[in-house]
């Protein structure tokens, strides 16, 4: 069988190159992928050439080595079926659907303690969004919503969608969710959002036509990737509120007022990012635990509404080139393999 890895060559170009995976080592397994997310955040700093190139491509992830310079083989969204076990492997692997943190490609090879065993009946699609709402949990820890608060919500793609869904569990005065493309927000609203908005609307929260709950929030969590929203979040919010950074901009910048009612208001902006979990967290949290949770609200997130195009594998450039080109008509993007 001939094998094949996703290469980004440079800016905005892709290739599937064949590739070597061999058999797997006496303590490894070998999986058969049969769906890889896009993980569109990241994903398309790296198509797009916004990312600094001297940045490790993630010091957490085996799978990952070495930095964010073309060529580079990224993903970490892959879910497959165990094909065959090494010697020293317990053969009951074999056949067992599991999830893994490695870049796109028909098959690898991992050992056992790197992969995690997905539920009975979990689609490989489904599958592949566990680090979509592995990355929700985390959002949702770091931000620590209370009884009563009013949350916001900036940027519906799938990690904001994650998010609303957990947060529509918590009892909140209100949960609004902000985003430019109707389709995103009517998802939102289906996921638990009392109320959308567009940003447009956002800006006039100081008229009486503001959407209720928006204007002196407790907490807004910003994940929509635009530099600029987070002016908006901090706009959004009221005194000794919390202002939550889930987006990652890579190389983009935007001007952030610091200036006015910021400094005043004693506004707190937090960075929250997957690959490590809170200090204030790590005495009764760690990674297992945070991935059991995820494992837990797997089947909260109805992957066939989120998932709006399944792509074959070997036609990865056009998964790329609709992302890049027309945002608006995807929200999740996966990989299929034969």
């Amino acid at each position: 069988m001939t094998d094949a890895a996703l290469y980004f060559t440079g800016p905005k170009a892709v290739e599937v190159r064949e590739a070597t995976v061999g058999s797997p080592a006496a303590d490894e397994l070998l999986v058969d992928t049969r769906a890889s997310a896009i993980s569109a955040g990241t994903e398309l700093l790296v198509y797009r050439d916004q990312v600094p190139t001297e940045l490790p491509a993630d010091e957490t992830l085996d799978a990952l080595d070495g930095d964010l310079s073309y060529p580079l083989r990224y993903g970490y969204a892959a879910s497959g079926v165990v094909r065959e076990v090494g010697g020293d492997v317990d053969p009951s692997w074999v056949g067992r659907s599991v999830f893994s943190f490695v870049p796109h490609q028909t098959r690898f090879r991992t050992t056992p303690d790197s992969v995690v065993a997905l539920p009975p009946g979990t689609t490989p699609a489904a599958g592949s969004l566990l680090p979509s709402v592995e990355t929700a949990t985390n959002i949702v820890l770091d931000a620590a919503p209370r009884i009563g608060e009013r949350v916001v919500v900036f940027g519906a793609g799938v990690i904001g969608l994650c998010v609303t869904r957990l947060l529509a569990a918590f009892p909140l005065e209100s949960l609004v969710v902000v985003d430019p493309l109707e389709r995103r927000r009517a998802l939102a609203a289906t996921l638990g959002a009392d109320r959308t908005a567009t940003p447009d609307e956002l800006a006039a929260t100081a008229s009486a036509d503001a959407p209720p709950g928006v204007d002196g929030a407790d907490i807004a969590i910003e994940l929509s990737g635009q530099p600029s929203a987070l002016d908006e979040a901090i706009g959004a919010v009221g005194y000794d509120a919390r202002v939550v950074v889930g987006s990652w901009y890579g190389t983009k910048r935007e001007p952030i007022d610091l200036g006015g009612r910021f400094h005043r208001d004693r506004i707190d902006i937090v960075s929250s990012q997957v690959s490590t979990i809170s200090p204030e967290l790590r005495g009764r949290w760690d990674r297992d635990r945070r991935m059991d949770a995820a494992l837990d609200r797997l089947d909260w997130i109805p992957a066939d509404e989120l998932i709006t195009h399944r792509i074959p594998f070997e036609r990865a450039a056009e998964a790329y080139e609709l992302l890049d080109s027309a945002p608006d008509a995807a929200v999740q993007v996966i990989f299929e393999y034969e």
